[in-house]
């Protein structure tokens, strides 16, 4: 994690829960529009934050104590949600989910319902881009099967692929913040169609 700037955790999710995860996704599917904010047309997107199941895996230890590692500071469940690349879709330019700074203030979960690789739209990650000063990042596609979980900090560049084969690939988009930017989330929970309780603070 230090070096690479993400995590692979293969097999955190216990085996048992992938089909309950897998209906919560199928259940919570909500077409773009609906959103408050419209999300990406060549992706299926759902709303899964009140599933108990979902909730379990967004605490399980080994995931936050992940989590605690990179933060290094109280933090809290921001949000989470499904996403699955449409085939044909799913591409993205490499990007970071917040300033390229020394200092980490989000971290970006990808729990996966199903296998994934280069075929079916993995997200690739420039490992050791995370460092500020990094300009030439050679990006690799993750591969892994139901239940790896991908972890990485907010300055990380990464960005999803093409969903070449059609082949689901659905995933569970995790978002843990340090505690300072709670007011700043709190204002934006409407547009971003977050329904659960996020006052449980961890890494205390």
């Amino acid at each position: 994690m230090d070096e690479d700037g993400f995590l692979l955790l293969r097999g955190l999710i216990p085996g048992g829960w992938i089909e309950p995860l897998r209906a919560a996704f199928e259940a919570g599917v909500t077409p773009s529009h609906e959103w408050p904010v419209p999300r990406g047309h060549d992706w299926r997107h759902a709303l899964v934050d009140l599933d108990p199941t979902v909730q379990h895996v967004c605490r399980l230890p080994g995931l936050l104590a992940a989590v605690q590692h990179v933060l290094r500071r109280p933090f809290f469940l921001a949000q989470v949600e499904g996403r699955a690349p449409l085939p044909g879709g799913g591409a993205q330019i490499l990007h970071r989910d917040g300033p390229d700074s020394a200092q980490i203030q989000t971290v970006s979960v990808l729990a996966f319902l199903d296998p994934f690789g280069p075929e079916n739209g993995a997200t690739q990650v420039a490992a050791g881009t995370h460092r500020t000063g990094e300009s030439h990042p050679q990006a690799a596609p993750v591969t892994g099967q139901a239940g790896d979980i991908l972890l990485f900090g907010s300055t990380l560049l990464h960005g999803g692929t093409c969903n070449h084969s059609g082949a689901p690939r659905r995933s569970l988009l995790i978002c843990y913040a340090v505690e300072e930017l709670r007011a700043s989330y709190d204002k934006t929970r409407t547009l971003r169609a977050v329904r659960m309780d996020t006052a449980e603070i961890f890494g205390t």
